[in-house]
């Protein structure tokens, strides 16, 4: 596999946000969102075997811990990363797959918690996400949709309310993307949609969602990698 890094974080995001996470960046993605934080994954990175990445992993996080799959898009290198979600698996550990859902999901293993990312109009992705992979989702799964407006708002509202997402998966997220420029101060002024706004409409047309920040980046500077 083509891999950008491996590291321990906090995970920022999802219904596990606040748990100690090891996170394996995959290098490639095949969409540039406006508001991409992670552009730094779209070429490079170094070829690791399947048993260095374990090695690396498991240097990192008792087994049983919370591991991410990441990039990028990690669908994008299915042949390889597919067994290593398994393997993760057998070993014991909690494995995510963050994806956008361009690609097929029907190979990836049952265990593995897919948190799928549908692009909204203003990522400059749309209609990217694969509507088939709707029928992959599970109990375990989630849904995310990262909103820099009123529009953006809208399409997810609509989207969760036409495909019952809320009894397919385990959680729908909203959350308002950073600007791709944040550095420095730790504030909701770097999110593109004010979270109180976006809380609000949430509110007001009752929707079925969570509502999530990045809490990786209240924590670290917004523009640090690697946390």
């Amino acid at each position: 596999m083509q891999i950008t890094e491996i590291y321990k974080s906090i995970q920022g995001e999802s219904t596990h946000a606040g748990l100690p996470c090891v996170f394996v960046r995959l290098t490639g993605c095949n969409l540039r969102c406006s508001w991409c934080d992670s552009e730094y994954t779209f070429s490079g990175g170094h070829r690791m075997e399947l048993e260095e990445i374990m090695e690396e992993v498991e240097q990192l996080s008792l087994v049983g811990g919370l591991v991410e799959i990441t990039g990028g898009e990690p669908m994008l290198q299915e042949r390889e990363v597919v067994p290593l979600m398994q393997r993760l698996l057998d070993t014991g550990y909690t494995v995510l797959l963050e994806t956008s859902g361009e690609r097929p999901l029907a190979r990836v293993p049952k265990g593995v918690v897919k948190i799928v990312d549908v692009k909204c109009p203003n990522s400059g992705e749309p209609d990217s996400f694969d509507l088939e992979n709707l029928e992959t989702l599970r109990s375990r799964d989630e849904v995310k949709f990262v909103l820099s407006d009123r529009t953006d708002y809208e399409f997810a509202r609509d989207f969760v309310a036409r495909h019952d997402l809320a009894a397919r998966v385990n959680a729908v997220l909203f959350s308002p993307a950073f600007s791709k420029d944040a550095t420095g101060a730790r504030e909701t002024s770097h999110c593109l949609l004010d979270p109180r706004e976006l809380a609000e409409w949430m509110l007001a047309d009752h929707v079925h969602a969570r509502l999530g920040l990045q809490i990786h980046k209240f924590i670290w500077d917004p523009a640090m990698k690697g946390v």
